[in-house]
């Protein structure tokens, strides 16, 4: 008997301990080299983990919604594939079956074959086995095969049919008997809502937050953007959306206005030579701000491309850490929803953030004229510590000038 125990390593500077959210493999069942164990949840995100070694699942030592901390032993695996199961009272199954013990699938079985999270993802898709390019093991599709599939833009053969709901019945949250037509549910929070409700609240409780109103006219914009999107979307692969323009006049705003992107820490401001832009994603766990990286640097394509790759994986729950940490000015688009005005709650550390809203036409005065035009509310929240009113008007008033006339933009003005 060769044990193998498995382990997380370390999940990253700001993440201590997660959640094991439910294993795929029972004791007594054969498992192969890198074929997906379980799943953590952090407060961040969801990501797989693989077995370390083919053989036998010999033991699980922290079952499903359980806490850990890297380097903790989750399981043992007898690579030699001849241990026992542990007892049936365990909630496992034998491990042998018809008389012989369950040996590691071999590599000629396994050609080809979709690895389980690859499987499972290529049916929420659509894609075939055929379509996507096993770099596995023995020619095994994986999952990242599935992502770089998608990203490479490969269209399903047929569209993926829709999952079948699977509710949870009401009763196993009730902590007494259905009322008649009252019930009740009581449903623990993930650890990613847990964390989103624990910054909401560190936000308010140690931010001044001030929020100051504008109000833009998009019509500069859109017939930009009617003019160019059929040639842009031929020359660059990607569709020519709204949120590109406005990161681009984020950051012609923090230029000018260096406060708008800085940070307090202690009794010290700290100014960031760099504009690291995070872009509110809903995701069906929960509201999470991946980052556009030194923005400045980036084109609208670049912007464009970024934002759909992350939304895929925000609905796909495939953020990565990296992708998840820092920032020094985010923006939130509740415009997306119809959201006509908000006060966005500034992510921390950060000290300002920017959010937009539903266009709309609206009948607004213009040179002593009713005139129709297509408005849309912006609202910045700052951190009245360290921003004074002064700045934070003027950086709106200048994410206002470069969207109505986005030549500015080009020169800088």
């Amino acid at each position: 008997m060769a044990i193998i125990d498995v382990t997380i390593s370390q999940l990253s500077e700001s993440v201590a301990e997660a959640t094991l959210l439910n294993w795929k493999k029972k004791p007594g069942e054969s498992v192969v080299e890198d074929e997906i164990l379980f799943e953590i949840e952090t407060d961040k995100v969801v990501f797989d983990v693989p077995s370390p070694s083919s053989g036998i699942l010999f033991e699980i030592l922290v079952g499903d919604g359980g806490t850990v901390v890297p380097n903790q032993v989750l399981a043992r695996i007898d690579s030699e594939g001849k241990a026992a199961a542990p007892s049936p009272s365990a909630g496992t199954e034998d491990a042998q079956t018809n008389g012989k013990t369950n040996q590691p699938e071999t590599p000629q079985s396994q050609e080809s074959i979709a690895m389980p999270a690859a499987a499972k993802l290529m049916a929420e898709t659509g894609l075939k086995l055929s379509q996507v390019e096993g770099t596995g093991r023995h020619g095994r599709v994986t999952k990242g095969d599935v992502l770089q599939a998608i990203a490479a833009g490969t269209e399903p053969v047929s569209p993926p049919p829709a999952p079948a709901p699977k509710p949870k019945p009401v009763e196993a949250y009730l902590e007494a008997p259905m009322l008649t037509d009252r019930p009740e549910q009581r449903v623990p929070m993930t650890r990613l809502r847990a964390r989103i409700a624990e910054r909401l609240l560190q936000s308010q409780a140690t931010n001044a937050i001030l929020t100051t109103f504008n109000e833009v006219n998009m019509q500069g914009v859109i017939d930009l953007r009617n003019r160019y999107k059929a040639t842009f979307e031929k020359e660059h692969g990607v569709r020519l959306g709204f949120v590109s323009f406005f990161v681009k006049a984020a950051v012609h705003a923090l230029r000018k206005y260096p406060v708008l992107n800085a940070s307090v820490d202690g009794k010290d401001i700290i100014y960031h030579g760099y504009f690291d832009i995070g872009i509110a994603v809903s995701s069906p766990r929960g509201l999470v701000v991946p980052i556009l990286r030194d923005a400045d640097q980036m084109t609208i394509a670049d912007i464009e491309r970024k934002i759909t790759d992350y939304s895929t994986k925000a609905k796909l729950g495939n953020l990565s850490l990296e992708e998840l940490t820092g920032g020094t000015f985010s923006i939130s688009n509740g415009g997306v929803f119809g959201s006509m005005l908000s006060t966005p709650i500034i992510n921390p550390p950060q000290s300002a953030i920017l959010g937009i809203h539903a266009t709309k036409d609206r009948p607004v005065v213009e040179e002593g004229q009713i005139v129709i035009r297509p408005m849309n509310y912006l609202a910045m929240s700052y951190d009245h510590r360290i921003i004074d009113g002064r700045e934070a008007v003027l950086g709106l008033l200048a994410i206002k000038d470069a969207l109505e006339d986005p030549a500015r933009l080009l020169l800088d003005l």
